[in-house]
């Protein structure tokens, strides 16, 4: 399983790598916007959707994003209402999903609730999901470095914890939802990322607040995680899919970028997203 895991990442981080640098923006956002669909498939079925509806949940989660996408190369809307919209999307689906991981993810992981209904959990997919590939598009369109940074800061976190937690691990984390995360992993992942995040704050520089807000990062990426896993104890689920050997599922492996990254975006564009609130509300 191991080795099967590293063979994967190994093969798979490079691809990722090369396609954030050099696709054009409009094929990256397509790009990540499947993956995002493939990863709806797979809450579908973690969630208690039939086949059919798990297909047309997928279906729908990538027709809208493609016309958001490319509507204004096909001359299907007016460019400039494109671009408001896709302002006013960006702000509002950033935001909410904010929102969720910052005040009900937690509660839902304190409760442990288990939410039945398809249709309910079908939005809260969408409200995971589609703000996390709102705030890639967003960031990139910053620099495709700030995507690479703060992708790498949710790899060396969760590296961190797994090793971490695996040879020092003593103090259960959340033992009812994800009985392997511990405390001591969370330690690791800390010190790792505040490691990284000197070293850019040195390298490039950045200012002082790169340092709590990658720590921040890191907390909600712990957050992203453990919804996750409490959905799949739920479902009795070992894995999301099995798309990616050793690795599990999609959802397995964004399932920390699902939360950590509309809070950075929001973050960074803050001003920006202010004169869109003025605009619009």
């Amino acid at each position: 399983m191991f080795k099967a895991r590293v063979l994967t990442s190994l093969l798979l981080v490079p691809v990722f790598v090369l396609t954030l640098f050099m696709l054009p923006y409009q094929y990256w956002a397509a790009l990540m916007l499947g993956i995002a669909s493939i990863a709806a498939y797979e809450w579908g079925g973690m969630t208690g959707m039939g086949k059919l509806a798990r297909h047309v949940y997928w279906l729908l989660t990538l027709v809208t994003g493609l016309l958001l996408v490319f509507a204004a190369d096909w001359h299907l809307v007016d460019v400039n209402w494109l671009v408001q919209m896709q302002q006013w999307m960006t702000f509002w689906g950033i935001l909410v999903g904010s929102l969720f991981w910052l005040l009900i993810a937690p509660a839902w992981l304190a409760t442990r609730h288990h939410f039945r209904h398809p249709l309910f959990m079908a939005l809260i997919g969408w409200l995971v999901l589609l703000p996390m590939w709102l705030a890639m598009l967003s960031l990139h369109t910053v620099s495709p470095w700030l995507v690479f940074g703060l992708l790498l800061t949710v790899w060396i976190a969760d590296s961190a914890a797994y090793f971490v937690g695996k040879r020092f691990g003593k103090r259960k984390l959340a033992p009812r939802i994800s009985p392997g995360k511990t405390w001591e992993g969370v330690l690791g992942a800390w010190l790792a990322v505040t490691i990284y995040a000197s070293l850019l704050c040195y390298l490039v520089p950045f200012d002082w607040w790169l340092v709590p807000m990658l720590w921040g990062v890191t907390v909600l990426s712990i957050i992203g995680d453990l919804l996750e896993s409490l959905i799949k104890r739920q479902a009795e689920l070992k894995d999301s899919g099995g798309l990616l050997p050793g690795h599990g599922g999609v959802l397995d492996r964004i399932d920390g970028l699902t939360s950590s990254l509309p809070l950075a975006a929001l973050f960074i564009y803050f001003p920006l997203y202010m004169s869109v609130l003025d605009t619009y509300v």
